[in-house]
């Protein structure tokens, strides 16, 4: 079964809400977010990309989550909030500095996640709402699991004593002594639902989609593996057999060693695929639009002992991507998927790609003097989350270099346009039926930006935040043309 959409030609922005503007210390799903959109809708945009909203993991990655369900209460606004009547009285506030601390943003936002869970449970307004949400097949269990893992020190649940460790199938370990914190969970899951929800169906009044991100893998340390760990190569204690990553490549020399735990496709396979089935479902509920990030796993992934300090060691071995897009065609013939298909790449990769009908990606940084790399069932983008900024990009170039990218460039807008210009020009006038944007390259900013430098983990990775909404102004007019100009 193939992927069947009629679209027209789109533009849009890369931007995480974490890297919003904000009063409280991390970018949220309130007014600013929806101020966005506007800013988004008046310049001719039609797509907003996020990184995976799930809860942050090891280094405050994305793309290490909690759980490929729950969001994370960092992004529920305390305005939001207020305005409900669930808060009250004013806040000190925590303003954006340019760069995001997220500890200090934890600890600052909890006092009132807190106050307005016991309001909310005193009000009972919201009651019937809340039951149902909470009914949600994996609600209480990720409440529990979160709740344990504070118990623990916040180690993973593979560390924890062997009762709590086990709760998820035995169920014998007391945890009523944990209720209140386990409703509480449940309150920050049942907000970040309702807002982000209220935030997407503002913005499809706009005329935006949403594209969310979907990490291929899940992290060891989350609720999806704790609770399916049939579904994973672990053995008796939960440890990894075998672990996720890539080898040695551009990025890095020793590879890149993940960490997380390879599928048992075996199992999946027995089970209908029902784990990939329930989570791009679920997906397709949040977002308009998925993005699956490593798709070349579904081809033949990276296998690497656990054993092994870098991702040198491995062997690349081959799933069933035909069966598992087959069945989630079957079960989703409307699901609307994004196939990352980045990096060294075997033909058979782009095959699978092609035979489902899934648009592909390209990174105009390095396929710029590659004209045959456009195609028409694209995503096309300065760079990405992994990338350099366009501006820190040139400027790491030699003379001889930069002397190529402005001689492929010059036709590309009007003399006097600075390079980031060009190169947006260039993105925003291909072939291909989508362009995105982060928005550090609209902005024209250097690698003082860059969201993520792939094999490191830390800071500065994921840091990055915008002072003020006022920094596109000074932008606005200009993008706005070059997007009516390219007629999408």
């Amino acid at each position: 079964m193939k992927m069947k959409r009629e679209v027209s030609r789109m533009a849009g922005v890369l931007m995480p809400v974490a890297s919003l503007p904000s009063d409280d210390g991390v970018g949220s799903l309130g007014k600013t977010a929806y101020q966005f959109v506007d800013i988004l809708a008046d310049a001719g945009f039609k797509i907003w990309q996020v990184l995976p909203m799930n809860p942050l993991g090891y280094g405050n990655s994305p793309y290490q989550p909690y759980s490929s369900y729950a969001g994370d209460e960092l992004y529920v606004d305390l305005e939001l909030l207020k305005e409900e009547g669930y808060l009250t009285g004013d806040r000190t506030g925590l303003p954006s500095a340019g760069r995001l601390d997220y500890d200090k943003a934890r600890a600052y936002k909890l006092p009132y996640l807190k106050a307005a869970f016991a309001e909310f449970d005193r009000q009972q307004k919201e009651k019937a709402e809340f039951d149902a949400f909470c009914a949600e097949s994996w609600v209480y269990p990720y409440a529990v699991f979160v709740t344990l893992k504070k118990n623990n020190g916040m180690r993973c649940w593979n560390e924890w004593p062997e009762e709590q460790r086990d709760w998820i199938i035995k169920k014998e370990f007391d945890i009523s002594p944990f209720e209140e914190e386990i409703r509480f969970q449940m309150f920050l899951q049942y907000t970040f639902r309702k807002q982000w929800s209220a935030l997407k169906s503002y913005a499809n009044s706009k005329g935006i989609f949403m594209v969310g991100d979907i990490p291929f893998y899940v992290g060891i340390d989350s609720l999806d593996v704790w609770q399916g760990r049939e579904n994973f190569l672990l053995d008796e204690r939960g440890n990894p057999d075998f672990i996720a990553g890539v080898p040695p490549d551009y990025f890095s020399p020793t590879g890149q060693r993940w960490g997380n735990p390879i599928y048992n496709w075996e199992t999946l396979e027995k089970n209908g695929f029902q784990f990939w089935v329930d989570r791009i479902r679920y997906s397709c509920r949040l977002y308009d639009i998925i993005r699956i990030d490593h798709f070349r796993a579904f081809d033949t992934y990276w296998k690497i002992p656990s054993s092994c300090p870098t991702a040198i060691e491995g062997d690349w071995i081959e799933a069933p991507g035909y069966a598992v897009f087959n069945k989630i065609f079957e079960e989703l013939p409307d699901a609307w998927i994004i196939a990352e298909d980045l990096g060294d790449l075997r033909p058979e990769v782009l095959e699978l790609r092609d035979a489902f009908g899934l648009p592909g990606m390209n990174i105009a940084e390095f396929t710029l003097e590659d004209p045959d790399a456009q195609a028409k069932n694209q995503v096309i983008y300065t760079g990405t989350h992994d990338n350099q900024t366009v501006l820190g990009w040139y400027k790491d170039l030699s003379e001889a270099e930069r002397a190529k990218v402005d001689k492929i460039l010059r036709k590309e807008g009007k003399k006097g346009k600075s390079l980031s210009y060009r190169m947006l020009h260039y993105v925003l006038h291909s072939q291909a039926d989508y362009a995105i944007i982060p928005l550090m390259d609209l902005l024209e900013l250097d690698d003082e930006a860059r969201l993520n430098s792939p094999g490191t983990v830390g800071s500065p990775n994921w840091e990055w935040q915008l002072k003020s909404l006022d920094e596109i102004k000074p932008f606005r007019a200009g993008i706005k043309r070059m997007i009516r100009y390219a007629k999408r």
